[in-house]
Parts: structure tokens; sequence; C-alpha cells
């Protein structure tokens, strides 16, 4: 899944697998694929090509355009299958369909509202379920498909258009690996923030018996 592999071995058709990487882990509970990262390297990878070098040759607005679409095709079918099938898959605790991420996707969209389904495309794991859990709970057709579309849209486009404006500097070109690692490290700060948080209220609770 290392973006690098990914071009060296599909060349300009990255952009395409990377579409369905997207899709899939946006609809159909992988939760461990590189959204985030994948995301900024094709940003960093179009602006390479435009500046003569190896990458995607592709333009950037299209690029953003098609991402977002396939990011929120795939929340529409993660929705769909929430309201088909949402509480036997979330009986089942299989191997990609924990309770536990059910559970703690649900605290996320009690917590946020309609506004989960915005911030949970920043955040890994609750970014594959928020979908599921709004289908679960019967969420309005036309509510969810309008947030979840702005969230699609801020995040593909976001972290794409991050890596074409970042793309242009040489280190990072030489260095990628540190880009990714960077933000793959932003993308789990709010799930860090969650549990630190979590465990300083239950030390607080146990201190208070």
């Amino acid at each position: 899944m290392q973006p690098e592999w990914l071009l060296s071995t599909f060349g300009s058709a990255m952009f395409w697998v990377s579409c369905a990487i997207i899709f899939v882990e946006c609809g159909l509970f992988f939760p461990i694929l590189p959204g985030d990262s994948l995301l900024f390297a094709i940003g960093m990878f179009i602006k390479m090509h435009a500046n003569g070098q190896a990458g995607i040759p592709m333009n950037i607005a299209l690029a953003c355009l098609v991402l977002s679409t396939v990011a929120f095709a795939g929340n529409v079918v993660g929705y769909e299958i929430g309201r088909a099938m949402g509480p036997a898959l979330y009986r089942r605790n299989g191997r990609f369909t924990k309770k536990e991420y059910f559970d703690k996707t649900h605290e996320f969209f009690d917590k946020h509202g309609n506004k989960a389904l915005v911030l949970g495309r920043f955040v890994p794991i609750v970014r594959t379920y928020i979908t599921i859990v709004a289908g679960v709970g019967g969420m309005e057709r036309r509510r969810f498909f309008t947030w979840s579309a702005v969230g699609a849209l801020l995040w593909a486009t976001g972290l794409t258009l991050l890596g074409y404006f970042l793309g242009g500097i040489a280190f990072l070109q030489k260095n990628i690996e540190y880009a990714v690692v960077l933000i793959v490290a932003i993308s789990v700060l709010p799930m860090v923030f969650e549990w630190w948080r979590h465990r300083s209220a239950s030390r607080r609770e146990a201190a208070g018996r």
C-alpha cells in the first residue's frame, strides 16, 4: 500500500487503482487502507508530473472531482448496506466488522451529530464505519447525502490539494515516506486525544469513588 510502490507498479494507472482503494475504505469495511496518505501522494505525484518528473499525468481539478465522487459513492454504498443488514453486521463481530469499531463510531456520531459525517472523514476507522452507523440508525437519506457529500469534498479535495501544493518541495519529493508518515500521524491524533480524554475521565471517576 506504499504510494511509491503503487506508482512504480501501475504507473499512470495508479490513480484508478487508488480510486478503487478509497472506494473500498469508505464503503466496504476495510479500515486499514491508507486513504489519507494515498490522497496526499496522488496530489504530489500529479504535481511532480506537471514539473516534468515521473508521476501521474492528470489535471488536478479533474483528479479532485473524481476522488471526491468516489469517496462519496463509497459512503453511499456503506450507508445502504447499513440500512439493509446493519444489525446483522453488528452482531457478527468479525475480523473487519468488530463490535468495538461500531461502538466507538456510534459514540462519535452521538457526540457530533450531522458534523460526524464531515469530521469522521478525517478519523481512521471512524471514516469507514460512520456511514454504516448512519444507515443502521435510519438517518434520512437527504440529510445523509448532503453531509456526506460535504465531507467527501473536504477530505478528498483538501488532502489531494495539500499534496499538490507541497509536491514542488524537493525534500518531500525525495523523501515521500516522511510526508506519508506525517499525514498518518496527523490523522490518528483525534484518536489519541479521545483515548487520552477517556482514560483521564476514567481515572477521575475511579478517584472519586
